[in-house]
């Protein structure tokens, strides 16, 4: 069961003592590595990487948590959030509100022809209007609201019942669209909320709910199985009381956090790094570049690489054995895995390969998630406020329904 909202989370006093050094040394990530001018926020800590808008959003979010948590001077975060919400609005790159993938992070200008990109304008978005409600009647709410309002989101539908991936300047819109169970569903809910342009209520019944099971779980799932997807809406969005036809999202990550790490255990004997403890097949740098590591049901690509935020990730799922993980990689690979920002991105010990550098999107589902985990469910709270997603509720009919044991 899900703990209750006035509950302290799991876990010794010490235990939350570590957690929350995590916490606030992961939140120093976007205070490095967001641009001193612009504020844009670095796709990693890679030398020469370029912004990434979706880490960008990550960084709104997690620089007023910390500034609300004394981690970051109150003045500060509140200049670095006016300074970065002053550059999308009025320099970076975008298409009908549409945020270009990677920017340059000192001019907001289009870099690498990448693409207008609708599922990471819609986590900027939210990192936005998260960062607004932290600092209410100010002129930071105000600037995410028209950074909200100008996405137009039925441009983004091109004619069709699902919304596009994303559109070029030199092609148009791409011919992939949002048509299944994913991370889709911070992008949904954005769209349907939307007071300028949302997509139509119809809409939230196109994409497919895909099923199958793995190790006795029914689960509706993620093409690539990543745990990744089963996170990013749920780092803003409470689902434990809401009900699509039945089905319950909140239960339904939980069950794919738990066949996760089944199935890592089933590969325990080819792979020394997988065991009770240590586990999280998702989406990282590995010994041969990036790649959407997952489990099953999906496609399930894994080759002995660990990434921790996948365990962080989940920890309002699955506090039961996420926390016993993060204290595992904490105390156990600390010299080769932990920095000043945090966990570094993966690790593998089979080809003995440990990960030099942070990725702006792990670091910001973890500070997210252990924010709601150790601090009454903050973020969800403030998310949870916003007349934007009663909306998107409301016209889309999602019944209130608690979470189920899983």
């Amino acid at each position: 069961m899900p703990f209750a909202l006035d509950a302290s989370p799991p876990g010794s006093p010490a235990d939350t003592e570590i957690l929350t050094r995590i916490e606030k040394d992961t939140v120093q990530y976007f205070v490095r590595y967001s641009d001193k001018l612009t504020g844009l926020t670095r796709d990693s800590s890679r030398p020469g990487s370029p912004a990434s808008i979706a880490a960008t959003g990550f960084a709104l979010a997690a620089i007023a948590v910390g500034g609300a948590r004394g981690w970051i001077p109150e003045d500060y975060a509140f200049r670095q959030l006016r300074k970065t919400l002053g550059t999308l609005l009025e320099k970076a790159e975008h298409q009908n509100g549409f945020f270009y993938h990677f920017l340059n992070s000192q001019t907001g200008r289009r870099i690498w022809a990448s693409e207008a990109s609708s599922i990471d304008t819609a986590l900027l978005v939210a990192g936005a209007l998260l960062a607004a409600q932290y600092h209410p009647r100010t002129e930071i709410e105000e600037m995410a609201r028209k950074i909200y309002e100008r996405v137009n989101w039925r441009w983004m539908m091109n004619g069709s019942s699902l919304i596009c991936m994303g559109w070029k300047p030199e092609s148009g819109f791409l011919p992939y669209y949002w048509d299944s169970y994913n991370e889709l569903l911070i992008l949904q809910a954005l769209a349907l909320g939307s007071p300028t342009h949302p997509v139509p209520p119809g809409a939230w019944q196109e994409w497919l709910r895909t099923e199958d099971e793995y190790n006795g779980k029914r689960i509706i799932h993620s093409h690539s199985g990543s745990l990744f997807t089963y996170q990013y809406s749920h780092a803003f969005i409470d689902f434990r009381e809401l009900a699509d036809r039945e089905v319950n999202y909140f239960s339904n990550s939980k069950l794919a956090t738990l066949a996760n790490r089944e199935y890592s255990l089933s590969f325990q004997s080819q792979y020394k790094g997988y065991s009770e403890t240590s586990w999280g097949l998702s989406a990282s740098l590995g010994p041969g570049g990036y790649k959407a590591y997952g489990a099953k049901p999906g496609e399930g690509l894994h080759d002995g690489t660990i990434a921790p935020y996948a365990a962080l990730g989940s920890i309002l799922f699955t506090p039961e054995i996420s926390v016993p993980a993060v204290l595992f990689f904490f105390e156990n690979y600390h010299k080769n895995l932990y920095g000043t920002f945090g966990f570094k991105d993966a690790f593998n010990l089979d080809k003995n390969w440990w990960a030099q550098e942070y990725l702006g999107i792990d670091q910001g589902i973890s500070v997210l998630m252990l924010e709601n985990f150790l601090n009454q469910e903050a973020v969800w709270k403030k998310f949870m406020d916003l007349k934007y997603i009663r909306k998107w509720i409301e016209s889309c009919g999602l019944k209130t329904h608690s979470a189920k044991p899983a």
